[in-house]
């Protein structure tokens, strides 16, 4: 039976240990808003990977390689988005536990200048037609 003594601290069972080794543990509300956000991230990285398979499989219309172009582009951001979501969770989970301010939003401007210019992509491949 495991009693309280037995018990390690949180920071050294819970993953990854370079967040929750920093810092001290803040309140609960802090870290479950940054999770939230995190699974935003992760439903909208999802919601694209799907978009593209989509695209992949209904546009016939097209010539085969612009689609595969536009498809694949549609992928690689619902992947750096997954990524961008670990990273920006990661950081603002440390700066929550140490007391600083939360992280700069530049790679968010980044990633929303891409899905921009695939969505440009989209349209006039919609206006060819």
């Amino acid at each position: 039976m495991t009693t309280d003594t037995d018990r390690q601290p949180a920071s050294r069972t819970r993953w990854p240990a370079r967040v929750y080794a920093t810092g001290s543990e803040p309140d609960y509300r802090f870290t479950l808003a940054n999770e939230r956000t995190f699974l935003a991230w992760l439903r909208t990285s999802l919601a694209l990977v799907v978009a593209a398979v989509a695209l992949h499989a209904l546009a016939t219309d097209y010539s085969t390689i612009v689609v595969q172009v536009v498809a694949g582009t549609i992928v690689v951001l619902g992947a750096g988005g997954a990524l961008l979501a670990w990273v920006r969770w990661s950081a603002n989970e440390r700066a929550i536990r140490c007391g600083e301010p939360l992280v700069g939003f530049r790679s968010g401007a980044v990633a929303c200048a891409a899905l921009v210019v695939v969505a440009v992509a989209a349209a006039a491949l919609l206006v060819l037609r």
